[in-house]
């Protein structure tokens, strides 16, 4: 009987927990973004804050180039919030409607450097480099990365692009952390990245570009999607990435709120 009794009491205990379970997950949201790599360690501390502020919202990131994201969403992609590195991702999305244009601000600024290994032993100093046989390989994102984009305007605009593409001394990668490792694991003699990927990845800045080189503005545009179901949240965490909690994270990380 007392045999009975206890496979009872379990019975009964684990019945409950199986009743609350559901109600517990069913209050849980779960907030997806979409955020340039460069945002990566950026949105997660911002986002730790804010849910443990909100806990009832979980937030699912996907961190990769703002072309690849910007492509996601087009194909359908569930997706709350979108931050991207660049404006021309965003500016398709609008033109398109998938974006709530009346969410649509500019949230942030980086820079973009010229950055090496600790060790630099290839011996980068200026962008002129580049252009001697001090460079075997530099990296940089590919066309659809927005870091690519920039980096490609600077040579360009320095008369370095047809020099080091046509010798076969890019080595391109699909987002900008990919970048900024290969230059850390040295891979590459250099590379052009964000500030903020060369503070996080404990690389060395060694220039910024040439005077007149870089004339498109680095920033990084937010919008809610027009299609998100949880359109409140999502604009209420973006309201909370424009905070003075969230904006000291950023500068600490080497951003600039977007003037």
């Amino acid at each position: 009987m007392k045999r009975f009794m206890a496979v009872m009491t379990a019975a009964v205990s684990v019945f409950a927990g199986f009743l609350a379970q559901p109600a517990a997950a069913a209050d849980r949201m779960v907030l997806t973004v979409f955020a340039a790599a460069s945002l990566q360690a950026a949105m997660e501390r911002a986002g730790a804050l804010w849910t443990e502020a909100n806990p009832h919202c979980e937030i699912l990131y996907n961190f990769d180039s703002s072309g690849t994201l910007k492509t996601q969403i087009e194909e359908g992609a569930e997706c709350d919030l979108f931050i991207s590195a660049a404006r021309k991702p965003m500016d398709a999305l609008e033109e398109a409607g998938l974006i709530d244009r009346a969410t649509r601000i500019d949230l942030l600024e980086n820079k973009v450097v010229l950055a090496v290994p600790p060790e630099n032993p290839a011996g980068i100093r200026y962008f002129r480099d580049l252009g001697t046989d001090r460079l075997s390989m530099i990296a940089l994102g590919n066309s659809d990365v927005p870091a690519g984009t920039y980096a490609r305007e600077i040579l360009e605009n320095a008369g370095l692009w047809d020099k080091l593409n046509g010798e076969k001394r890019i080595s391109f990668a699909s987002n900008v952390t990919e970048v900024a490792l290969q230059v850390r694991e040295g891979a590459v003699d250099c590379g052009i990245v964000y500030a903020t990927d060369a503070a996080t990845h404990g690389l060395t800045v060694v220039a910024g570009p040439p005077a007149g080189t870089l004339k498109t503005p680095v920033v990084y545009p937010a919008a809610v999607l027009s299609r998100s179901a949880r359109g409140e949240e999502a604009r209420d965490f973006l309201r909370y990435l424009q905070s003075p909690e969230a904006r000291k994270i950023f500068i600490s990380i080497g951003f600039t709120p977007a003037r």
